[in-house]
């Protein structure tokens, strides 16, 4: 589990192709700190399991069904990726309650300068939508967000400097990739509340 709370701005090293499969080796001095052989790692929103670890650097595993849910199947030697080591227990919560389980990925469509940040919009792949609520939280390449506006096919956020100079976010523009993830209390919501009318149904239908 993490919070979406980046802690550091990694970079890939290395990237080997293999039958339906990868292995990522990354540069991250402050996540690798403490990281041990089988510890999570967060690598732009994905959990991901750390295989080896040394001198900063750490690689992990990616499997058929992440590289075809995630974004991660396009990342290159250089590229720059958002990193965050699993939440501890009785640390503060600063963000959200976040899985680390990509739901789709999304696309930048638009960027705007605005007042002190950036607004920024995202197309939203289909059914994420009705998980989406104003002021809700969604999880953009790892980084717990607000959302300021929600559609069917879209969403919006505003970005503080903070954030655009410690994330991925302050050099995606219109036309990249994203990696999304919904609020999992609106999943398990939706699901209770389908399990309960069920029944219901069923009994006015005899």
């Amino acid at each position: 589990m993490f919070t979406g709370i980046v802690e550091e701005l990694g970079e890939v090293v290395a990237v080997e192709e293999r039958t339906d499969a990868a292995r990522l080796r990354l540069r991250g001095p402050l996540v690798t700190q403490d990281a041990r052989h089988g510890d999570s790692i967060a690598v732009n929103g994905v959990c991901l399991t750390v295989a080896e670890v040394a001198d900063g650097e750490f690689t992990a595993d990616v499997i058929a069904e992440t590289l075809r849910r995630s974004s991660l199947g396009a990342l290159a030697p250089g590229s720059r990726v958002n990193l965050e080591r699993a939440m501890a227990l009785g640390a503060r919560l600063d963000g959200h309650l976040v899985q680390g389980h990509i739901d789709g990925t999304g696309t930048v469509t638009a960027r705007t300068e605005a007042d002190g940040g950036t607004d920024i919009t995202v197309s939203l792949p289909p059914g994420l939508g009705r998980y989406l609520v104003e002021k809700g939280s969604i999880t953009v390449d790892g980084i717990s967000l607000t959302v300021v506006e929600a559609g069917d096919d879209h969403f919006s956020v505003s970005l503080i400097p903070t954030t655009l100079a410690l994330t991925t976010l302050g050099h995606k523009q219109p036309g990249d990739p994203v990696n999304l993830e919904v609020d999992v209390l609106a999943k398990y919501v939706e699901r209770l509340l389908g399990g309960r009318t069920a029944p219901a149904r069923e009994e006015a239908d005899r």
